[in-house]
C-alpha cells in the first residue's frame, strides 16, 4: 500500500516565528501496539520527521500490548536515535488497557492518542493541537464531519462503521459523528481522570472515554481527518463487532450502576 508521504512529497510545516519550545505545551503521543513490528517503521519515521520540525516538546510512547513478534525490540531500537520515543511493555489486555497505560504514563500538557498505523498525514496532527490550544478539553478526530475526506475503504466496512455508530448514538452519547476513529486529543488533567475511570479494555474504550467526558461535561470538539483505510486493521468485522456491540450495553450498566462515581480503577504496573 502506498502511503500518503508518498503522495504528498512537498507538504512541510513551518517554524519561522513561532515561539520557543518553553512557550508552549508539550505533546505526548501515545500509540497502542499489538505485533505492529512491520507497520511502525513507517508510523515512527513520519513521526521523528514531526518532531524535528515541531517547535514544542515532544515524547512518543509506544504502550507494547504483549506483542509476541519484534515490536518492542524495533522500538528499542529506534529510540537510540529518536529522542523522547519509548516503549511501555504491557501484558496482552486489549487495545484499551493498553491506550489506558499510556495515558497515565504520559508526562506533557497535551496528550494525543494515535493509531500504529497512522492513517492520516502526519501533519494533521496540528488541526488537534490547535483545538487544545484553543482551551478544548476533548479533540475527537472524525472521519464523518465536514471537511474530512476517506480513501479506499471497502463500503461494506463503511456501512459497518455506520451502523455502529447509529449504536453508540442511541445507547451511548449523541451529536458526535464518528466516536471510533483512532486520533484523539486531550488535556493531561482531563485525560487522567478519563482514563483513570475507564474499565473496558478491548476496542469501545473511546464510547465509553466520550461517554464520560460528556457526562462530566468536558468540552469536545469534532476535528476533520484525511483518513486511509489499511486492510491490516486489527479489527475483525464480525467478532469484534459484536463485542463492541455488547460493550455499549456494560457502558450503560456501569452508569447505571453507578461504577463511574467510585473509586478510579487501578492500572496494573
Amino acid at each position: 500500500m502506498r502511503r500518503y508521504t508518498d503522495r504528498f512529497p512537498d507538504r512541510r510545516r513551518t517554524t519561522s516565528g513561532n515561539p520557543s519550545l518553553s512557550d508552549r505545551p508539550g505533546l505526548s503521543i501515545v500509540i497502542p501496539a499489538f505485533n505492529e513490528e512491520r507497520r511502525l517503521p513507517h508510523t515512527l519515521a513520519d513521526l521523528k520527521r514531526y518532531q524535528a520540525q515541531s517547535t514544542r516538546d515532544m515524547e512518543i510512547i509506544v504502550v507494547d500490548d504483549g506483542s509476541w513478534d519484534g515490536t518492542v525490540a524495533l522500538v528499542e531500537r529506534e529510540a537510540e536515535a529518536f529522542p523522547g520515543l519509548r516503549v511501555l511493555p504491557r501484558p496482552h489486555r486489549g487495545k484499551g488497557a493498553a491506550i489506558r497505560a499510556g495515558m497515565l504514563e504520559a508526562r506533557h500538557p497535551y496528550l494525543i492518542l494515535c493509531d500504529a498505523d497512522l492513517s492520516m498525514p502526519v501533519e494533521e496532527l496540528d488541526r488537534f493541537v490547535a483545538v487544545l490550544d484553543s482551551g478544548c478539553q476533548v479533540a475527537v478526530g472524525s472521519r464523518e464531519a465536514p471537511g474530512s475526506k476517506r480513501y479506499h475503504e471497502p463500503r461494506l466496512r463503511h456501512i459497518m462503521g455506520r451502523i455502529f455508530n447509529l449504536l453508540v448514538q442511541i445507547l451511548v452519547i449523541r451529536g458526535l459523528s464518528d466516536t471510533q476513529c483512532g486520533f484523539k486529543g486531550f488535556q493531561r488533567e482531563v485525560a487522567r481522570d478519563l482514563f483513570a475511570h475507564q474499565r473496558l479494555d478491548g476496542f469501545s474504550f473511546d464510547a465509553e472515554i466520550l461517554f464520560l467526558a460528556r457526562k462530566r461535561r468536558y468540552r469536545l470538539q469534532e476535528v476533520p481527518v484525511t483518513w486511509y483505510f489499511d486492510a491490516d486493521s486489527r479489527v475483525r468485522a464480525g467478532s469484534d463487532t459484536l463485542n463492541m456491540t455488547k460493550d455499549l450495553l456494560r457502558i450503560r450498566l456501569f452508569a447505571l450502576r453507578g461504577d463511574y462515581r467510585k473509586a478510579a480503577h487501578r492500572v496494573d504496573r
